[in-house]
């Protein structure tokens, strides 16, 4: 089944990704994320890893957390219709020069280039925690509801579903191609291939070289898709380099961050990620810095 919008973009539905297309006036239209309730509960956050200590017990309330990733189509329905603005440049691979194996640069790039959007159900990337928060706010006056960016707590727990394993489905990396979009020997091959950019693949084939369409690999056992790997996941949280002094009732870190070189958290790793695949990996962003290295997010939402 095919929705067309006013501008003639057109949004496939497709089973695996099923959403919810509502008008809110004869121009306008919008998609609601479909959301899996999260039930409350205890576990421990945290790992091996200096930024991932000390390991600690937090509390969460119930709350809900969507399904899928933020995808094009859905991103496209919010510029479409408030004009927003992105930055019209993007971290990208850059080839090997003479003194470096690889390195990163900003350079011209956009969430709706081809090469970054294959398709309006691939996870958006090339946007900022800026854009996602202002996305939200746009959702939520379209619906009347509270849609927000998850904290790193209730990212963490949700991720997890209960288990304290290195991944949601147990400690073998070479188990998580059903599961997850990492990096693989596809990507691998790929990253060599056109930045040569060499990676270690873990030692599976996930059949996408970069970004999958979300919804593509198994869910983790409270239903969430694409948890580990695909795109890492903006939280609410800004960056602290151990968790001494974390909450440890779910709420979002936004205190005692650093003024100088202010970030933010980012979860899950993305399709070029190894390590941080891992549940209790943390990396960082810069609020208002794009990449199409594998950023982007989800939305929760609070049940009072």
């Amino acid at each position: 089944m095919k929705i067309f919008l006013p501008t003639c973009a057109i949004l496939v539905v497709t089973a695996m990704h099923p959403i919810h297309v509502f008008a809110a006036n004869s121009k306008t239209k919008f998609t609601e994320p479909e959301m899996a309730t999260i039930p409350a509960g205890r576990f421990i956050m945290g790992g091996t890893r200096s930024n991932e200590q000390p390991k600690h017990k937090v509390f969460i309330n119930k709350f809900k957390l969507a399904k899928h990733e933020v995808t094009v189509g859905e991103f496209r329905q919010f510029v479409q219709d408030t004009n927003h603005k992105t930055k019209d440049i993007c971290w990208i691979w850059q080839e090997v020069t003479e003194d470096h194996n690889w390195e990163i640069n900003r350079k011209p790039g956009s969430w709706d280039l081809d090469k970054y959007a294959p398709s309006d159900d691939h996870p958006v990337i090339c946007v900022t925690w800026q854009d996602a928060k202002a996305y939200a706010t746009w959702l939520n006056k379209k619906t009347g509801k509270n849609y927000r960016l998850p904290t790193e707590s209730e990212w963490e727990y949700a991720a997890r579903a209960g288990s304290q394993k290195t991944y949601f489905m147990g400690d073998d990396a070479t188990k998580l191609c059903t599961y997850a979009n990492i990096l693989d020997t596809k990507t691998s091959i790929a990253l060599a291939r056109d930045y040569r950019v060499f990676y270690e693949a873990i030692a599976c084939d996930d059949n996408a070289a970069y970004t999958a369409k979300v919804g593509s690999y198994k869910p983790n056992k409270f239903g969430l898709f694409d948890m580990i790997g695909n795109v890492s996941e903006f939280v609410e949280d800004c960056e602290h380099t151990h968790y001494v002094g974390a909450p440890n009732d779910g709420t979002a870190w936004t205190e005692g961050c650093n003024v100088e070189n202010p970030m933010v958290i980012v979860r899950g790793g993305s399709y070029a990620s190894k390590n941080g695949a891992r549940l209790a990996a943390r990396e960082h962003a810069g609020p208002d810095n794009p990449s199409s290295l594998g950023e982007g997010f989800r939305l929760a939402m609070s049940i009072n």
